[in-house]
């Protein structure tokens, strides 16, 4: 049997820059399974992708592990607590004219991590 947990700390892990920040809960419901996953604030759009695209593939592949075990399991990508949140520098800077104020779009700081 495959576990889910491990299945998903190993994904995240092979995508971030602070694995040891990664925190997983499980919780089970009549709803199904629900994992809870925090990780590092400057890893969220590592974990998140372009479009949200990486978020939705870790899904896709957590509901195949579930359809395996016979549980319906669902993936909550936690807010980074204290301070800034991931996207707050997008939102401001787009709001004030892009990355002349300093701050970064989304796209640039999507871009940035595809560094070769």
């Amino acid at each position: 049997m495959i576990d889910d947990v491990q299945f998903l700390e190993y994904v995240v892990k092979a995508l971030v820059d602070y694995p040891d920040d990664i925190k997983i809960k499980r919780t089970v419901d009549e709803m199904g399974v629900l994992m809870s996953l925090d990780v590092h604030p400057d890893d969220m759009g590592k974990v998140i992708g372009r479009a949200g695209n990486t978020a939705k593939a870790i899904r896709i592949l957590l509901r195949v592990v579930g359809m395996k075990n016979n549980a319906r399991i669902n993936l909550k990508i936690n807010e980074p607590s204290g301070g800034q949140s991931w996207h707050s520098n997008s939102s401001t800077s787009s709001a004030i004219g892009g990355s002349a104020s300093g701050g970064k779009t989304l796209d640039e700081a999507m871009e940035d991590l595809n560094l070769e």
